[in-house]
């Protein structure tokens, strides 16, 4: 690993003085008041949307990054690159299929091999929450969510008086894991500032079998707002974030070496501004990533045929936007919201096949593709009375992409780019209309909602370097996918039982499948094409408190998908899953158990896929058993700890990246999973 970029020690100091203030100064805690160690999902408390806690300890414990934080999510899966940076999956789908916003404002990365997807930039710890919504069944959280729209959000705070918020904590664990965060803010009522900070860093860990694997990180961020509040309507808030990084990964001939970001933000809100307009909000952002991928760096140089010398490449993704959305009151049960949103952003990249005599840095960055899109949405929501509602909403996007490759890499050549200058556009549209009912007996509430997506292909599916048509080079006349999706379900609550079950049937025209190893005449290439699919599947999270201490709960996530164009099963689709959860909680302390039993999935199609992994063939099942503790001395300090896969199963993921033949590393037919694994975390918060 190359030294660090981040004044580690001043982070450790921030983290402890927080954890050791909160010990001084909190009183004693009151019984059930500990904070639970995360097992299973945050209750869904609303019909497909699902809250979580980015601060709560979470077992298996997280890598610092996104995707890891998604994983305990019923319907949520991981694709293993290496210890960080994995690829989110929501129903066996990924990539933009699964819009991810932060703070309302979109990223995307630079590699064309997705080691960097907009999770990898997010250090959850230092948002609030964290809010997934299920299915296409909301129009104002982005474009082409056909599987889920998933938020990380900070809380806009308002204070009457002066006041002082952090939160800091420490974790260590196996494998030389160490993450610092530290999150303070201070306010009063004409304003507030909040500064956080991240770092963390692991090394190579061992499998259940005892293999290491190539996969250390080091990762920190900084991010900061600033707000000022001149009246209780008022809010103008400005943001940035500064991070950066390097992750070693296990399925690929390269490392990432850099993953810089620059984030600006401004935000504008006015609340009541009359008796039908609740809120107008206006927002702008820029972000930006520059990212380094080398076969040097982090792991020794060892020359092969395609890579004869020392290479790099360093894509870079500029990524603009605005938005204007207003809250309106139209009725005393009819409530809307609408807006304007227009978002573009430009690829460009250089490369190297021989860093020592060519430098990459020396070289101009040449524009490869850039994408534009203008949209209109509205969602109502009526409510009939105290226990019927009905919400729906339409979104049009007028989306544009423009081709500026001018040649294109076939096998160990550049040919022509047939595309070349291109420029594409469409109109698509999408919307929903879902119906939601409480029943007083038993205390349940029941919904059900019919969605409508269509999605714009990404630059992935459209102009990464190595991506065909069936007949032809390029693959920028690939169609665009339409998603439609019925979505049913149960909340059921009371004071000791919580049950969610959510069930979902989805239909996709010109879905967007990635096939490997497509013959074309004397050679074998990649290929991006339109076929029809069908999915359908279910989740159920459930927990019953049996008197004041236990509580046992779990959940269950099943995904099947049928490939209709060639009659087969659809590839990447996760198997079979079942969570169980024991848990004893008296006064200050706490101990938990996860047993996750995962089936075997027979159901694939080699090569076939998309843009984040295409299947490799068959998986057995398996199931780990971990447990936690966890200790509150005091109100506002938690002390956790845990051992995740604690009897060192030896296993991989049936959606997994196959792992590549790295030098000193032994290769392995899927990245395997971490051994086992203990971990301490210590984590503060003061108010």
């Amino acid at each position: 690993m190359s030294k660090s970029f981040f004044p580690a020690h001043l982070l450790s100091l921030a983290s402890l003085s927080v954890v050791a203030g909160a010990a001084w100064a909190a009183p004693p805690p009151d019984e059930h008041e500990l904070r639970e160690i995360v097992v299973t999902a945050s209750r869904m408390l609303a019909p497909l949307v699902i809250t979580v806690d980015a601060k709560a300890p979470r077992q298996p414990v997280p890598a610092h990054d996104g995707a890891d934080y998604l994983k305990t999510v019923p319907g949520f899966a991981v694709i293993r690159k290496g210890g960080t940076d994995g690829d989110p999956v929501f129903r066996g789908m990924a990539a933009s299929r699964v819009n991810v916003q932060i703070d309302g404002e979109q990223l995307l990365g630079g590699c064309g091999m997705r080691m960097d997807p907009p999770t990898a930039y997010v250090f959850p710890e230092v948002y609030d929450r964290i809010v997934v919504v299920k299915g296409p069944q909301t129009v104002l959280r982005g474009a082409g969510n056909s599987a889920a729209a998933v938020s990380f959000e900070r809380a806009a705070p308002r204070y009457e008086s002066a006041a002082f918020a952090a939160h800091g904590s420490v974790l260590a664990g196996s494998f030389g894991r160490k993450d610092l965060v530290a999150d303070l803010e201070l306010g009063s009522p004409r304003g507030y500032a909040r500064l956080s900070g991240t770092h963390a860093q692991a090394q190579d860990y061992a499998d259940g079998g005892g293999r290491d694997i190539h996969a250390d990180y080091l990762r920190w961020s900084t991010n900061g707002l600033l707000g000022w509040t001149p009246d209780e309507r008022t809010r103008i808030e400005f943001s940035g974030a500064l991070s950066d990084g390097e992750a070693a990964y296990a399925d690929r001939a390269m490392d990432g070496a850099k993953f810089a970001r620059d984030n600006l933000g401004l935000r504008f809100e006015r609340r009541e501004l009359s008796a039908r307009v609740r809120r107008l909000e206006a927002r702008a952002f820029y972000n930006y990533v520059d990212h380094v991928m080398d076969n040097y760096n982090l792991r020794d140089f060892v020359p092969t045929t395609l890579m004869p010398g020392r290479a790099a490449s360093n894509p870079d993704r500029r990524t603009t936007g605005a938005k204007v959305e207003v809250e309106l009151a139209l009725t005393a049960t009819l409530a809307g919201t609408f807006g304007l949103e227009r978002q573009e952003n430009v690829h460009t990249l250089r490369s190297t096949m021989n860093e020592t005599t060519m430098p990459y840095e020396a070289m101009a960055r040449i524009e490869d593709g850039r994408f534009r899109s203008d949209s209109l949405y509205g969602e109502l929501a009526w409510r009939a009375d105290d226990r019927q509602a009905v919400i729906g909403g339409l979104r049009f996007d007028d989306w544009t992409a423009h081709d500026r490759r001018a040649t294109l890499r076939i096998g160990m050549t550049n040919a022509a780019n047939p595309t070349a200058a291109a420029r594409r556009g469409a109109r698509l549209s999408g919307g929903f209309l879902r119906y939601e009912r409480t029943l007083a007996a038993p205390p349940a509430t029941v919904y059900l909602g019919v969605g409508r997506v269509e999605r714009f292909p990404d630059y992935w599916e459209l102009l990464a370097d190595g991506r065909e048509a069936i007949d032809g080079l390029s693959a920028f006349g690939t169609r665009p996918e339409q998603t439609t999706q019925l979505d049913s379900g149960l909340l059921w609550q009371t004071s000791r039982l919580s049950v969610s079950l959510s069930a979902f049937a989805s239909d996709v025209d010109d879905y967007i499948l990635l096939q490997n190893g497509y013959r074309k005449g004397m050679r074998s290439t990649t290929v991006v094409r339109n076929v029809d699919a069908r999915t359908w599947g279910a989740e159920a999270d459930a927990s019953v408190r049996l008197g004041d201490a236990w509580k046992v709960g779990g959940s269950l996530a099943w995904i099947r998908g049928e490939n209709r164009s060639d009659a087969t099963p659809l590839a990447q689709m996760p198997p079979l899953e079942a969570r169980l959860i024991l848990g004893y909680e008296r006064t200050a302390w706490s101990l938990g158990a996860l047993l996750r039993v995962v089936a075997a999935q027979d159901r694939y199609v080699v090569g076939q896929g998309s843009i984040v992994g295409q299947d490799i063939g068959p998986t057995g099942g398996f199931a780990i058993l971990s447990v936690n503790a966890g200790w509150r001395p005091r109100d506002g300090l938690l002390v956790a700890a845990g051992i995740d896969n604690l009897f060192d199963r030896e296993y991989a993921e049936h959606l997994s990246r196959a792992g590549a033949m790295i030098s000193g590393f032994a290769q392995t037919t899927r990245v395997a999973e971490p051994g086992r694994t203990l971990w301490f975390k210590v984590s503060a918060d003061i108010e």
